[in-house]
């Protein structure tokens, strides 16, 4: 089962190292990160690269897409090479994902016309605008579109995909192997909880905050 994940400079690293360290665990998987160009990729802070080991036309029937977000996602969506590549392959695969601002690829792609998906709460109303319906929940599911929001919820889409692939007992397997049990020191993952002063912080800071 090949799994393609794809790679371009200014990624989010989890976003697409999440989704990894699940699938990898699938029976049969063949996981590879591909680009428009193999090499490696800068990661948003530029301080980490990883490997894309395989172009996008060397990979054209994968089984599962994932397509993870981060600032350079705006260049993905500007390139046609890309967003081709990803209306051919999902054409024949499985399942196609995203995480975070990854959606706004598969969006500009078309591939989310009219189809309920999420991402960052940041970028709802982007997401709105290239012609999806935006929803709040962690992980949605529509068909063979599986979205997930926020950074780490790379990792409950991953899980959900396993399920699917191999059953609940493979992805419980996994979620254990890796130990997945969060516990976090605040709640303040979602907009709803994080207190009022923070989320302005973070709305202010973003670029799709309002111009």
């Amino acid at each position: 089962m090949d799994i393609a994940i794809l790679l371009f400079d200014d990624v989010n690293a989890l976003d697409a190292i999440g989704p990894y360290e699940v699938l990898r665990h699938l029976p049969d998987a063949r996981v590879r990160f591909v680009a428009r160009e193999p090499g490696p990729k800068h990661t948003e802070d530029r301080a980490l690269s990883l490997l894309a080991d395989a172009a996008l036309d060397d990979v054209v029937s994968p089984s599962v897409i994932v397509v993870p977000g981060g600032s350079g996602e705006l260049s993905q969506r500007g390139d046609e090479h890309v967003l081709r590549w990803l209306r051919t392959a999902h054409a024949t695969s499985d399942y196609t994902t995203s995480v975070c601002t990854g959606a706004l690829v598969l969006a500009a792609a078309g591939l989310l016309d009219d189809v309920p998906a999420t991402t960052h709460w940041l970028a709802h109303d982007e997401l709105r605008r290239l012609g999806a319906v935006p929803s709040s929940e962690r992980v949605v599911s529509h068909g063979r579109i599986v979205t997930a929001a926020r950074v780490s919820s790379g990792i409950d889409m991953a899980l959900v995909l396993a399920a699917r692939i191999a059953g609940d007992e493979v992805a419980q397997g996994i979620q254990l192997a890796i130990e997945y049990d969060p516990m976090p020191p605040f709640d303040a993952g979602a907009p709803h909880k994080a207190p009022a002063h923070v989320v302005a912080r973070q709305r202010a800071g973003s670029r799709f905050a309002p111009t």
